[in-house]
């Protein structure tokens, strides 16, 4: 049972780790236990947004990582669902449908990907160098690497391309006129491409931490109506000796928030404290959806509101407290470059316990 539809069950499913909306079955973004990571954005293109309940592309990231033991493989279940049962119905815990199409990054110890769909349609990019970042629009131009059957029969019948000379994905997919939030996207995708390319050669966890924390670039949101809900970033070793290493802040505003890590191994600990609470009479099951509000803020979530209030309020004493929680990281970063350099050889049950020990010792400090 997705957000919205039910689907054929699979044989077997992958253990995942997820960030998502409370509210939904699906994810913005996850990994999977055999290292497969998927992040998901907002799109709008020339294809009709169908009004009727489908797939969510956030239900497709948590298909794809339940399913995909590579990140290809990955991408073959979500393009083979979407393909199947298309993409539609609300995205937002709210009465009036915010409805939209999906890009995906998706990655694992040896291949990146870019998938990008428009309605049913899809293309896809193995990444082979580099770095690759997507921002809210089409990036995808001739550089396809698969894609959906029919996708150039359907640009044609519509009229988009003409069937002759170059095929550009972005350019024939994306719409002419963009709304507002397209075009912030432009700037908001090169802005994240040149801080990517001022690393080039020598990105870390840390790079990308610093990343998803720029306000400048609009990459970091904190605006009450859109702001960064929540970030990760993983380290997937070519070395499958190797732990990947999964940080998640679990909190909104990547810039006062702690990115915490993450590993899979028998006999994980469960972390309630980070679990929203679930709900008997649920609005967003209810049909018509979304008639009354819940307050689904995990423990977290509530004693980290709590905090930021107290570092507006009191400038010095949020001073103290970013700094404790950014010491609090940094401890986190350098067990794991140990874990990850081979230099220490943790045992099972500490990194069994290491994401709750981590929100442990955060919510202590709130």
């Amino acid at each position: 049972q997705c957000t919205y539809l039910e689907v054929e069950q699979a044989e077997h499913t992958h253990a995942v780790v997820l960030s998502r909306p409370a509210w939904l079955w699906g994810a913005e973004m996850g990994a999977n236990e055999h290292g497969v990571c998927v992040g998901n954005e907002g799109v709008w293109t020339r294809e009709p947004l169908g009004q009727d309940e489908a797939l969510l592309g956030m239900d497709l990231v948590r298909l794809g990582l339940e399913r995909g033991s590579s990140a290809r493989e990955a991408l073959e279940v979500m393009t083979a669902l979407l393909e199947r049962y298309g993409q539609g119905g609300s995205c937002k815990e709210e009465p009036v449908p915010f409805v939209y199409h999906n890009t995906f990054l998706l990655a694992d110890r040896a291949e990146a990907w870019v998938l990008e769909t428009a309605g049913r349609y899809w293309a896809a990019q193995r990444i082979t160098e580099g770095s690759r970042n997507i921002s809210n629009q089409l990036s995808i131009g001739s550089e396809i690497t698969a894609e959906h059957a029919g996708l150039r029969q359907r640009a044609r019948s519509q009229g988009w391309w003409s069937g002759h000379g170059e095929f550009s994905f972005a350019q024939v997919f994306s719409l002419e006129q963009q709304p507002p939030r397209m075009e912030a996207a432009k700037a908001r995708f090169q802005a994240g491409r040149e801080l990517l390319r001022q690393h080039a050669g020598h990105i870390t966890a840390e790079t990308l931490m610093s990343i998803l924390r720029d306000k400048g670039s609009g990459i970091c949101v904190d605006s009450e109506g859109f702001r960064t809900a929540g970030s990760m970033v993983s380290v997937l070793p070519r070395d499958p000796a190797l732990p990947c290493v999964h940080f998640f802040t679990a909190t909104p505003d990547p810039s006062r928030s702690v990115f915490k890590p993450f590993v899979f191994v028998a006999g994980i600990k469960p972390v309630p404290q980070v679990r929203s609470p679930t709900f008997l009479q649920d609005p967003a099951k209810q049909i018509p959806r979304f008639q009354s509000s819940v307050d689904r803020r995990h423990e977290l979530y509530r004693r980290h509101q709590a905090a930021l209030e107290l570092m507006e309020q009191d400038q010095e004493r949020g001073r103290k407290l970013l700094e404790t929680l950014q010491e609090l990281e940094k401890q986190g970063l350098e067990g794991m470059k140990a874990l990850l350099e081979g230099t220490e050889t943790p045992h099972l049950e500490e990194l069994a316990d290491l994401f709750f020990d981590c929100v442990e010792a955060e919510l202590k400090f709130y």
